[in-house]
């Protein structure tokens, strides 16, 4: 009586993936479960699943690395080849089966070397994601372009013909009102990092529709091969209202909704069910917004950002007021004479034959002046570079309100980085009305209709303040819409930055003109992505305008042998740099919000980074290979300004007093110590 009672209960509660023989068993056994317990995070995780099912599981297959034990218990014995090998036994097979298929893996000419990778590292993160992992993090130079731009952007574009495995959710405007039921569809009991995109503008390529979620799948793997979030945690989301790409629209093998962009009020409604119910769900979740086109970004940003713990750092900027700084400096004034008071506490405690320099002492003050002014993703990543621009010139830190630059691009990307560089220079300027307005006039802003000012109809409210005065243009002898050629030729620019999405638009012409800069040495920045919408290659720049130039671009190239044993530097300006270490800090400090000083603190982090020397021999970043390193010391900053800023609110065992306590290289530590690394767990315990 009692086995005929019991036996339907077991039979719902049991994992329906293990086979009614073995549910069976373990309930004739009296065994309700035989839970093997693995660590997911720092805390255990329920293994139910045995024999093929097993082997199947991304998140548990070890393949040939079972020991004999598990293989006994977990039934796999005969399943598997006899020899058991080592984790680094694998990875060596595997990278040596890469090296053999990466030329032959193509599908015919359209499929390029980097796609064939991505083949093969997908087809690898389907059937076992802790080597995964493993291979990605210990060869993140090589692998972090294929798994990311520029190579994302070429897997985004055919991402419906590649689809094998379902990756990530789908959440689209058929859904509404569904949406929080959905939410529970996801099998994660906790989910740390959500990317959300709606394919509006996928990075340089435009509208990709639903084939957009290859750049929220590539994104949330640098969380983890960089910032140490657990795979387990993480969540890629599409939210698919619809394409106007007219490609797209007329295929009949395109998964996404075929049918024309929401808009209005109807597209905030489906993003504003979809934050309710993954909030509700998961209501200490951060998410971060990717790839929205600029009439949303923006919007969205501030829609969110007071409410939710989510970020876009495409466009975010984070320029802190003095109010809120740690040391309670409410004026420049009171913020300079504690700096004065440090610089000779600091100065005369750690170097006893110091001697009072006073220029010495106004570089000291002016060098964290800026510091209080750095910014976040994109624009973070590319004030960074300028700044180091400007190190690399030779020039004092003052002279960076005199930059002229001119922009080529004014997309959300571009009004991000042109904000955040306006707001740096104004803050070093007097931090004004004035001061502001002054700074506008340093740019000079060229989009697909030509030089930007005051005569357009019809400009973009967010690009407005950076249009040209008329008489302004007039006076270099320009005209609303002159083209980029006539703006460098006249203006004369210390920087060129691209932001265009337009491959190649730096064209012989436009970098003949540049040769007559009045800066020593020119900075060309070719941000744009994937690698055939850079704005030009380093070999582009370096032959026609010198080999004095400093270099930056948005995807990696490689450096260029300028002979005589010279080297152009490629510096690879990606916000890779920044986004995981705001996500891990902010998970690890609880804090309810991301603010702006927390940005701040990320990308303070990031500059004072480089090494002098490095930067006078113009690398302005750092190299990829120490992704992890600088993840690491950035997630400490944003923690610790979470503190500062009284936003902490703990994370598990770690109370925002505790946090508190914690020195900067015991902050350092605490990261550390939370970031997940790629090794096995244990799934049954051999009793000695």
């Amino acid at each position: 009586m009692a086995i005929s009672s019991s036996l339907p209960r077991l039979l719902r509660r049991t994992p329906s993936s293990l086979p009614l023989r073995w549910r069976l068993r373990m309930f004739l056994a009296g065994e309700r479960s035989r839970p093997f317990t693995t660590c997911e995070g720092s805390r255990p995780s329920i293994v139910h699943k045995r024999s093929l099912d097993i082997l199947h599981d991304p998140w548990f297959n070890k393949g040939t690395a079972f020991s004999m034990t598990e293989r006994d218990r977990l039934d796999l014995r005969g399943l598997l080849p006899p020899n058991v090998m080592t984790p680094q036994q694998q990875i060596d097979r595997f990278m040596v089966d890469l090296k053999r298929l990466e030329l032959n893996a193509s599908d015919g000419p359209s499929d390029t070397n980097a796609l064939a990778k991505w083949r093969i590292l997908n087809r690898l993160h389907d059937r076992n994601e802790t080597m995964y992992y493993k291979v990605l993090i210990e060869n993140i130079k090589e692998y972090a372009p294929i798994v990311y731009t520029p190579t994302v952007g070429r897997v985004c574009q055919n991402y419906s013909g590649l689809f094998r495995r379902p990756r990530g959710m789908y959440f689209s405007a058929a859904d509404h009102g569904e949406m929080m039921s959905m939410v529970y569809n996801w099998p994660a009991e906790q989910v740390d990092m959500i990317v959300v995109t709606d394919g509006s503008r996928i990075l340089g390529l435009g509208d990709l529709g639903v084939q957009g979620i290859g750049i929220a799948i590539g994104k949330l793997d640098l969380y983890v091969a960089a910032a140490g979030i657990n795979p387990q945690r993480v969540l890629p989301v599409m939210i698919d209202v619809g394409t106007n790409n007219e490609n797209l629209l007329q295929d009949p093998l395109y998964l996404g909704l075929q049918e024309h962009r929401l808009d209005g009020e109807k597209y905030l409604s489906v993003i504003d069910e979809f934050m309710e119910a993954v909030f509700t769900r998961w209501p200490h979740v951060i998410v971060q917004f990717e790839d929205f086109q600029s009439k949303w970004a923006f919007k969205l940003l501030q829609r969110y950002r007071s409410t939710y713990r989510m970020f876009n750092d495409d466009v975010q900027s984070s320029a802190i007021p003095l109010s809120n700084t740690p040391i309670h400096c409410r004026t420049r004034e009171q913020l300079s004479i504690f700096l004065v008071d440090f610089y000779f506490r600091f100065y005369a405690l750690q170097h006893p034959c110091f001697m009072f320099n006073v220029s010495h002492l106004f570089d000291f003050i002016l060098s964290s002046l800026i510091h209080l002014t750095l910014y976040s993703g994109t624009a973070g990543v590319a004030i960074a570079g300028l700044l180091g621009a400007v190190r690399a010139q030779g020039r004092p830190m003052i002279d960076f309100p005199k930059l002229k630059i001119v922009v080529a691009g004014a997309g959300s990307a571009g009004i991000g980085v042109l904000n955040a560089a306006r707001k740096t220079m104004a803050r070093m300027l007097g931090n004004n009305e004035f001061a502001f307005e002054g700074a506008r006039s340093q740019f000079w802003v060229v989009d697909a209709m030509g030089l930007l000012t005051e005569g357009r109809m019809n400009i973009d409210p967010e690009a407005l303040p950076f249009a040209r005065k008329l008489k302004e243009s007039e006076r270099h002898g320009l005209h609303e819409g002159a083209r980029l050629a006539e703006v460098v030729t006249k203006v004369k620019p210390d920087v060129l930055l691209g932001l265009s999405a337009v491959g190649g638009l730096f064209s012989k012409e436009v970098l003949e003109a540049l040769k007559d800069s009045s800066s020593t040495r020119p900075a060309i920045f070719a941000m744009s992505n994937p690698t055939q919408n850079a704005e030009c290659t380093p070999e582009e720049a370096f032959s026609t305008v010198g080999d004095h130039i400093v270099f930056a671009s948005g995807s990696p190239f490689h450096d260029v042998n300028l002979g005589n044993g010279k080297i152009g530097h490629c510096n690879q300006g990606n916000n890779m740099y920044l986004f995981p270490g705001i996500g891990l800090g902010t998970l690890l400090s609880g804090a309810r919000v991301i603010s702006d000083g927390m940005l701040q603190a990320a990308a303070q982090c990031l500059a004072s980074y480089m090494k002098e020397e490095e930067v006078l021999n113009g690398i302005i970043y750092p190299s990829i290979s120490s992704i992890r390193d600088i993840t690491k010391e950035v997630a400490a900053a944003v923690v610790r300004e979470a503190v500062a800023e009284d936003l902490a609110e703990g994370y598990r065992d770690m109370d925002p007093q505790e946090l508190q306590k914690l020195t900067q290289e015991e902050t350092v530590a605490y990261v550390k110590k939370n970031m997940w690394e790629p090794h096995y767990p244990t799934l049954v315990y051999k009793r000695e």
